[in-house]
């Protein structure tokens, strides 16, 4: 009974830590893309005409590009299970194989 209530409780600890990650990560990194772009920008563009800070665009790239990179492996996980195919990470990148 107790080893039954330690599996469930791992598995508990996975799911609500996938949910926090995707469910709640990726807005809030895109958010922060958001903010960065505004820093970059020079903070209220509209207003004012102070130089931006080319480290606040880096920085929103990077945050857009995660959250992009996310979306993309999200639908190409959908796909392969769809046509049958697994996503493989034994290498550096993913790939799709048979199951």
């Amino acid at each position: 009974m107790l080893q039954n209530l330690t599996l469930v409780g791992e598995a508990l600890w996975k799911i609500l830590l996938v949910a926090l990650v995707l469910g709640a990560g990726l807005p809030v990194l895109f958010s922060a893309g958001v903010r960065a772009m505004a820093f970059g920008a020079g903070g209220d563009a509209e207003t004012s005409h102070a130089p931006g800070n080319p480290a606040g665009k880096v920085l929103a790239v990077v945050c857009f590009a995660v959250v992009i990179a996310a979306v993309a492996l999200g639908i190409t996980f959908i796909v392969a299970s769809g046509f049958g195919k697994a996503l493989s990470f034994e290498h550096v990148y993913p790939t799709i194989v048979d199951k």
